[in-house]
């Protein structure tokens, strides 16, 4: 299995870089980012510090979207880097949630997200794709290579991911919806004629090791709120009592009422009061070492492929450290 760090880029930047060299030092192989232009600072500029900084980690955002910038400067912007550092980044992406509703615009729609995946893909890795009409090539382009990772939830975003994208993005770490999820994007690959196993599979949750399960649910609670917001939108979509998406994951959201971005991703944040401590449980790996090495075993035995740790709590250096000491080795071993 491995093991990736997830950060927002708060100022300063320098700060994020050192994180994510900490994290290289204790095992971690992949660096993410949030990616929303408004409420922090634009990642790319960032990721080219932390590919100097570090000599193997692979980084991307979790998740960048269709909306916000064109589809050849994303690639652009993704080819220039692996140009400099030799194919070390990975395109996290999906419809858009902060970064689309903070700016006025809904998220992206599905069909809108499929094309463009192919499209960053190919731009990036050398080959010609249309845009807006328009066939283009990046002719500066040399044996680039840019995996392209969907995160996803619903039943139609899950056809998505297993029928056009190298890797799947599941942002929480439940093991009944993780079994579940992982299962329609197989399917799904399956029935578009592709191998379902050469499909990455990643897990991204808060973690945080510890014996104060109570501090630690509050410094997590924001996680069930930030998945709140698309399982909002399945509720929309599907009903609160749908075959298509399981009652374990929408239920809980009965209580939420509105959602404030100003807070997004925040430990603390008032917009996610109404998630209880079992959500925070199941989506979430809270307590000692040995508690998370054995969900993530449990994880692995489901296919999952790397764990990802969503790190915005009071204990970021800790939590850093105590997977490296203990709880990477004993999934790498």
């Amino acid at each position: 299995m491995d093991f990736g760090l997830v950060l927002q880029t708060d100022p300063p930047a320098s700060a994020v870089v050192g994180l994510m060299r900490r994290a290289e030092r204790n095992g971690f192989r992949y660096g993410w980012t949030f990616d929303s232009a408004v409420l922090w600072q634009e990642p790319f500029v960032i990721y080219s510090r932390i590919l100097e900084h570090t000599q193997k980690l692979t980084v991307g955002p979790m998740v960048t979207n269709p909306g916000t910038r064109t589809w050849e400067v994303t690639a652009s912007t993704f080819a220039t880097l692996n140009d400099m550092y030799g194919n070390r980044t990975v395109c996290g992406i999906g419809r858009g949630d902060s970064a689309m509703r903070v700016a006025g615009r809904k998220p992206n729609t599905l069909a809108r997200l499929g094309e463009a995946i192919g499209v960053i893909r190919d731009l990036a890795e050398g080959r010609e794709a249309v845009v807006d009409g328009q066939p283009i090539r990046l002719p500066w382009v040399k044996e680039g290579r840019l995996p392209v990772w969907m995160a996803a939830y619903g039943p139609k975003a899950l056809a998505l991911a297993g029928q056009k994208a190298d890797g799947f993005i599941l942002q929480l770490a439940d093991l009944y919806l993780t079994e579940w999820m992982v299962k329609a994007v197989r399917a799904a690959a399956a029935g578009a004629g592709r191998d379902p196993s050469s499909i990455t599979i990643c897990v991204a949750a808060p973690a945080y090791v510890g014996d104060d399960l109570a501090h630690a649910r509050d410094q997590c609670r924001w996680f069930g709120g930030m998945v709140g917001n698309h399982v909002a939108d399945l509720v929309s979509r599907y009903g609160e009592h749908s075959d298509m998406v399981p009652e374990v994951l929408t239920a809980y959201i009965k209580e939420r009422h509105g959602y404030d971005y100003s807070h997004h991703g925040r430990a603390g944040n008032p917009s996610t009061d109404f998630v209880p401590d079992e959500i925070v449980d199941r989506f979430c790996l809270l307590g000692p070492a040995e508690a998370h090495i054995d969900k993530l075993k449990a994880l692995r035995d489901l296919g999952v492929d790397q764990f990802a740790v969503y790190n915005m709590h009071d204990a970021k250096e800790a939590t850093i450290d105590a997977y490296g000491a203990q709880i990477i080795p004993a999934l790498t071993r």
